[in-house]
């Protein structure tokens, strides 16, 4: 069998998740119901061809009243694709090999992802700056290039880069290093310290403190103490 059988428990590793390494595809069914049973070894035996690329997922509609409430499952079979975490196409009812051919190829990366994917998993600077020239506002090129830049002291261009995309954690803590001129082990306390009194009053040293506690990360035990100076000295 390649279809998994996934619960309320384990709907968010076993589709959530595993839709941001490669497409799944959910049948939800039940026992009784007699044309999942046609779909179910139908859908089982594609996705079994293709070698990993697609993953299956099967939900008992009847033991898993939380997913099922979320999709609103009315009439069963139903089955729904999701990709990056995100549900893309969907059908309802038992099809045959033919149509499940079709909606299951639609879910397959084109030639063109598959290169990008195969750019990304090298991450050397020839390899991102390839990506960005046909897709120039690809995030997870644009981050990896922004800390390979930081990595090698070019900072400014980091920066320059990453304002091609919307902000997001990766990204801020990347732009706090090149800021900073720092990484994770040189943050310094010391300096944290010194910057203190003038956090107030003077808006480059509140962003190089805030930019110093980005850098340290939530991980690192003095963030969360200092984080509560930084309110005090500003409120």
């Amino acid at each position: 069998m390649t279809m998994i059988d996934a619960t309320d428990q384990t709907f968010e590793v076993e589709v959530l998740q595993k839709s941001q390494e490669v497409p799944v595809v959910v049948d939800l069914w039940a026992p009784w119901c007699e044309p999942c049973k046609s779909l179910g070894p139908i859908l089982d035996a594609v996705i079994a061809e293709l070698g990993g690329k697609i993953a299956g997922v099967k939900i008992n509609v009847d033991e898993n009243p939380a997913v099922s409430q979320a999709f609103q499952v009315q009439s069963i079979p139903m089955v729904v694709a999701f990709k990056d975490g995100e549900a893309v196409d969907g059908f309802l009812g038992a099809q045959g090999e033919p149509a499940i051919r079709e909606f299951i190829g639609k879910l397959l990366p084109s030639d063109a992802e598959v290169e990008t994917s195969e750019l990304l998993e090298a991450g050397d600077e020839e390899s991102l700056r390839k990506i960005l020239e046909t897709e120039p506002g690809h995030t997870a090129a644009i981050v990896a290039l922004a800390e390979l830049w930081v990595g090698s002291g070019r900072n400014q261009e980091a920066l320059e880069l990453l304002e091609r995309i919307p902000e997001t954690a990766e990204s801020r803590h990347i732009a706090a290093m090149a800021r900073t001129g720092v990484d994770e082990s040189h943050a310094s306390v010391q300096r944290l310290a010194e910057l203190l009194p003038t956090v107030k009053s003077d808006d480059d040293a509140r962003q190089e403190f805030v930019d110093l506690l980005e850098v340290m990360g939530a991980e690192n035990p003095a963030t969360a103490e200092w984080r509560k100076k930084l309110s005090a000295a500003l409120f």
